[in-house]
């Protein structure tokens, strides 16, 4: 059931808009909290993914045998109920299944929402700007 819960989980929070909108990749300021690789351990899948997060708006991903890259926008800071928005585009993938065994589609698009920690060394991915449907941790790295 848990199993379940995540690939659900894991795919709401990776194909929530359509194909067609446009993102334009936006750096991100200099002291951002989010810049940095950040990785989530999935033992229901003996796999994790690593989201490398680059202060230029790009973004490298390591899922199962899958890498990708995406552009992105994040809210420069938090909202008032603590979540920094973060729209998401793959523009390119190597081809090779994610660690559900799944292939990310060229084009997808998420909106998704960062809960950063107090102590900014992990966060939770929400799909929306509560704790209902979030996955996490995901957990600073200090090299990747």
């Amino acid at each position: 059931m848990k199993r379940a819960m995540l690939i659900a989980t894991l795919m709401t929070l990776c194909t929530n808009v359509a194909f067609s909108q446009e993102i334009r990749r936006t750096p991100l300021r200099a002291d951002h909290p989010l810049v940095g690789a950040w990785k989530i351990e999935l033992p229901e899948f003996a796999c994790y993914e690593v989201y490398n997060l680059r202060a230029n708006g790009t973004k490298r991903t390591i899922s199962g045998r899958e890498v990708s890259e995406s552009v992105f926008r994040i809210s420069d800071y938090p909202s008032a109920r603590g979540f920094y928005k973060w729209i998401d585009k793959i523009v390119k993938h190597n081809g090779q299944a994610d660690c559900t065994g799944d292939k990310s589609p060229i084009g997808d698009i998420a909106i998704n929402y960062i809960l950063l920690h107090p102590d900014g060394t992990q966060f939770l991915l929400c799909s929306e700007e509560n704790l209902h449907e979030c996955v996490g941790p995901f957990i600073r790295q200090e090299s990747i």
